[in-house]
């Protein structure tokens, strides 16, 4: 029996693309604070150096004494817009060198939390933050920037959500000789949490411990296998055998982070057991879907095989660790999930689909590309309407979105690696202007009210 158990687990690591994601390791920056700017970076420089130093030799010694590829090492950290607000720099951007700095200096491939929490209004460093971000991403390499405009308990900021369209704009601009890949590393998020261990929206919240480590797991191959098995099944069957798999795959993330949390002798935060696709061929979300029976992702039907594979994944994953958390449940980004893309290509989802997909799914609008002559305003309008699903649903949801400068519908960028490519979506030609325009802020739901 345990011999079976070993070999199931190997072909999953073979033939089916099941890994560990990512280790993150969550560093609070709170006591790095300083009035003056540059003791301040010197601080944060020489904690996450010293936090991290091991992170990424101690992932690799459990690569390799277990057999599990793990494959990222990442940092998340106190939202910079809080280490700001205490200097007088109205420029951010040698914040987000820093990290730079650090993440090359320990060899992680990307630092989260160049990140400010709006949800509510601006205070002095948000402020600095958000208008350093464009030139913050252009320059370096390994930073990842997040904001938060809205949450159940607050609304939505309009004035925030109005400034990001004109943000990610400016980001597309200023890396175009990189087909815009700035703002692939730019999140706009409603009820983000504090310990997603994904980038590009990870950072390291105020409610959680000094240092603290988080996985995400992934394994949309292996559910996509395991599916398989029970064609013409019942949905009570399907349901079954996606939470078994996933208790299976979220067992491991909770064996590699426990083990990795020893030998940093750190704190284990949780598992984030979260499909999260791949350009790679039999690692994807939209083929999950069509499995349960879709000739194609897009088509009707769809919202409800995605509901019903969240809700079955994370009632696996909750019973196979002592603290689920992040976002787990299921990914749909465009240009990271080869599935997705093959349906945009036969005209079988698009925006509006996706959009419905997003509210029961766990994050939103991910890595789509759009004209790069797409308006800001209209920009600012995608991200109200995943605010607005996240503020009323009481879940996370969040935009992604690329407009590709110079790009048109019917081209594709190409990132490389794990952000693959993304085709040109077309976007709504009508104007959302005078609405983005109004500013304030759209009250929280009546059903926020549950203190």
């Amino acid at each position: 029996m345990v011999d079976n158990k070993i070999l199931e687990t190997i072909r999953m690591i073979e033939e089916e693309h099941l890994d560990i994601r990512t280790i993150t390791m969550g560093i609070s920056l709170l006591d790095c604070i300083d009035g003056n700017g540059t003791v301040c970076r010197r601080k944060v420089y020489d904690k996450i150096t010293a936090k991290a130093e091991r992170l990424v030799k101690v992932g690799e010694e459990i690569e390799s004494e277990f057999g599990i590829p793990i494959i990222n090492k990442r940092i998340s950290v106190t939202p910079v817009a809080l280490l700001a607000g205490a200097t007088d720099d109205m420029d951010c951007v040698a914040f987000a060198e820093t990290l730079d700095a650090a993440a090359k200096t320990v060899g992680v491939n990307f630092i989260g939390g160049f990140s400010a929490l709006v949800q509510k209004g601006y205070a002095k460093g948000d402020s600095a933050l958000i208008s350093s971000i464009p030139q913050a991403l252009a320059q370096t390499e390994r930073v990842c920037s997040s904001v938060n405009v809205g949450s159940t308990h607050a609304g939505i900021n309009m004035d925030a959500v109005r400034q990001m369209g004109e943000i990610i704009k400016e980001a597309a601009a200023l890396t175009a000789d990189r087909q815009s890949i700035g703002c692939a590393k730019l999140v706009v998020f409603a009820n983000a949490v504090e310990d997603n261990p994904f980038m590009a929206g990870a950072f390291h919240g105020v409610g959680e411990a000094d240092c603290a480590l988080n996985i995400g797991v992934s394994g949309p191959g292996v559910v996509k296998r395991a599916i398989e098995k029970v064609r013409g099944g019942s949905f009570t069957e399907l349901a079954e055998t996606i939470k078994l798999t996933a208790f299976k795959i979220t067992r491991m993330g909770q064996l590699v982070g426990k083990e990795a949390s020893e030998r940093l002798n750190i704190p284990f935060g949780i598992v984030d057991l979260s499909l999260a696709p791949t350009p790679a061929i039999g690692d994807s979300v939209a083929h999950i879907l069509e499995e349960m029976g879709l000739e194609s992702v897009g088509t009707h039907g769809t919202t409800a095989a995605l509901a019903m594979l969240n809700d079955a994944v994370k009632k696996g994953g909750v019973m196979a660790c002592s603290h689920a958390g992040g976002l787990s449940g299921a990914f749909i980004p465009v240009s990271e999930d080869a599935g997705m893309i093959d349906a945009v290509n036969r005209g079988a989802l698009n925006l509006e689909k996706l959009e419905a997909m997003t509210a029961v799914c766990s994050v939103g609008l991910d890595m789509i590309a759009v004209p790069g002559d797409t308006p800001a305003e209209t920009i600012s309008a995608m991200i109200a309407d995943e605010a607005a699903i996240g503020v009323i649903n009481s879940k996370t949801t969040a935009v992604r979105v690329i407009p590709a400068v110079g790009c048109k519908v019917g081209d594709f960028v190409e990132f490389g690696g794990l952000l693959g490519r993304a085709p040109i979506m077309p976007v709504n030609p009508f104007s959302s202007k005078l609405f983005i325009q109004r500013g304030g802020r759209i009250p929280a739901p009546i059903h926020s009210f549950k203190n």
